[in-house]
């Protein structure tokens, strides 16, 4: 199983984020982001732990290597899912009916 700092660092270097963009997204310094991913700095926070998901938009479960089974769903819709329920009731109808309308077009073009 990878490790937290390897899967960090990784993640970092897939989407071209230097350290100091993910300690300026996430408020560390670059130092501290190069101790997580050296495994230097053994129990990063759960506050940082979830910055770093929402940042990276994977879970958490993914960022730590704990990930139950979630079927076939992608990092980024799980993410999605994240941000939908940090959404208030009325974002979330206006998300509603705009998917809505999305699949009827769909459905017509079909």
């Amino acid at each position: 199983m990878m490790s937290f700092a390897r899967k960090l660092h990784d993640l970092r270097i897939a989407q071209k984020r230097s350290l100091q963009d993910v300690g300026d997204a996430v408020g560390v310094s670059k130092a501290h982001v190069w101790n997580l991913e050296k495994g230097t700095t053994a129990n990063p926070s759960m506050e940082l732990v979830l910055k770093l998901a929402e940042y990276f938009r994977v879970r958490v479960a993914d960022l730590v290597g704990d990930s139950p089974d979630t079927g076939d769903e992608s990092p980024e819709m799980i993410a999605m899912f994240r941000d939908l329920k940090q959404l208030d009731e009325r974002d979330r109808e206006t998300i509603r009916l705009l998917m809505d309308s999305m699949k009827k077009s769909r459905d017509k073009r079909d």
